[in-house]
């Protein structure tokens, strides 16, 4: 093919506008886990006819966050305790790599301000969307910062679903100071150059959300 064969890319089809802002509903949790998506409610919401909207919900359950039931419709995907600790200890394995080659390698007092910056965020928050989107850049922050493509693109294809257990796990939190602490110490021991220390605090962060997810499930079971 030559270079003058090549055509300009199209606009942005219909359906896939629909399953962008479905796919932004369900990770913000405004579509639950669980929920029965129905056509012809969210046909009058998007003002479209059923054909787009079908085709950005077949996207979705091709991408794993929309499941068919036979003679029931589609629904969004429910986290149970295996896909909660199969999601956070890729997590872990991806965010423990980019930490520990930032300590050793990269510019640990610069990334300790960004994440210092990002609980700033999550402390002045007004609401869950607020929270998890600067408990997001935290965890965004310190991938980016080892510098790894591999890393960035693995942690990216966690997003999603890292970005659903984040809204279930703000309900588990009677206030947000404790969800402010955690990322805040972490950040400290990454400016101190405390390399065992950090990776204890982000194991045990982990853990945690873990457990708060998935009662009786541990992240090294």
């Amino acid at each position: 093919m030559a270079l003058a064969d090549i055509e300009p890319v199209s606009r942005e089809s219909t359906a896939a506008i629909i399953a962008r802002q479905l796919r932004e509903a369900i990770m913000n949790g405004t579509f639950a886990p669980g929920t029965q998506l129905g056509e012809t409610e969210l046909a009058g919401r998007f003002q479209v006819s059923r054909g787009p909207l079908r085709e950005a919900m077949q996207r979705l359950v091709s991408e794993g966050l929309l499941r068919s039931e036979r003679h029931r419709g589609l629904f969004v995907i429910d986290l149970e305790p295996d896909d909660v600790h199969d999601i956070y200890s890729a997590r872990f394995a991806i965010e423990r790599a980019a930490l520990i080659r930032v300590l050793r390698h990269g510019d640990r007092e610069g990334l300790a301000l960004r994440l210092l910056d990002a609980v700033e965020e999550m402390a002045s928050a007004t609401d869950g969307d607020e929270v998890s989107a600067a408990d997001v850049r935290f965890h965004e922050e310190l991938v980016a910062a080892s510098g790894s493509k591999r890393l960035g693109r693995m942690a990216r294809t966690l997003l999603i679903e890292t970005r659903m257990c984040l809204s279930a796990l703000h309900r588990t939190y009677a206030t947000n100071e404790e969800r402010v602490t955690e990322h805040k110490r972490i950040a400290e021991a990454i400016g101190a150059g405390d390399e065992e220390l950090a990776v204890s605090l982000l194991e045990a962060h982990m853990e945690d959300a873990v457990q708060r997810l998935a009662p009786g499930t541990s992240l090294h079971a």
